[in-house]
């Protein structure tokens, strides 16, 4: 049997460690055909505290970092800060696709690119949501940018919890099972999806499958709204056992 072997590559704040863990693990339990496999690659980008001056400095390594996955030529890469986009204003998760588009397809064509920010909007699209709620673990002025990002795509933000925990390191270093608890704080009536981490540093894989059983609406994750539109993207089934009910195949 001749095996496909997708290469999946993300920019990642250099801080950050949850994306190259919870992605490559969702991925293997992914339900896919038996010859389908995957290879993981990353390059980093600056960013140490979750702060608005650090943020837009970060970005402004997005394109050096496509171009060096670009030579190990990807099958796919996502960007995957989410608030380093949303703090930049409405819509510039497009601008920062096409932008990295433009870099990985001088040499790499067939190259797909994703932003983990369009990739929670666009789930969250495509489970029809139309009333959210979320919580991060950003200072409050980076929530409310996050939310009012969120609401310019026609998406209601009911409630949000901030965390503030400003150093990217301290965020990917909670225990995802608080979330279990923390989510019960949060206002969740009559919304149409809760996300449990709208942040790619916020682990919160292992306490996805047990939250979705107190709630009738899809809970997921940034993480996991990556991995789905990476599963699209690659023409590949959208299923992963115990991630949340937008990977149970449904959408």
């Amino acid at each position: 049997m001749n095996k496909r072997t997708y290469r999946i590559g993300q920019i990642v704040p250099s801080s950050n460690i949850t994306m190259e863990t919870e992605v490559p693990l969702m991925l293997s339990r992914a339900v896919v055909p038996n010859d389908v496999t995957f290879t993981f690659h990353s390059s980093r980008a600056p960013m140490k505290n979750v702060s608005a001056p650090e943020l837009a400095a970060m970005n402004g390594h997005m394109e050096r970092c496509a171009r060096e996955l670009s030579d190990a030529r990807m099958d796919i890469i996502a960007s995957a800060c989410l608030v380093a986009i949303m703090s930049q204003g409405a819509g510039y998760h497009r601008k920062t696709q096409a932008e990295l588009e433009a870099v990985c397809h001088v040499e790499a064509p067939d190259t797909q690119v994703i932003t983990s920010a369009g990739a929670l909007v666009d789930s969250l699209k495509a489970i029809g949501a139309k009333r959210v709620s979320f919580i991060t673990p950003y200072m409050k002025g980076l929530t409310e940018l996050v939310a009012g990002y969120i609401e310019n795509e026609g998406i209601k933000v009911k409630d949000t919890i901030s965390l503030e925990i400003p150093n990217n390191l301290d965020v990917g270093a909670q225990d995802p099972k608080n979330l279990i608890e923390i989510v019960k704080r949060l206002d969740t009536s009559k919304v149409d999806a809760v996300v449990l981490s709208a942040c790619v540093q916020m682990p919160s894989l292992s306490a996805l499958a047990e939250v979705q059983k107190s709630f009738d609406v899809p809970v997921l994750s940034t993480a996991a709204a990556t991995v789905f539109q990476i599963l699209k993207a690659l023409n590949l089934p959208t299923v992963v056992p115990d991630a949340g009910e937008l990977l149970s195949g449904k959408y």
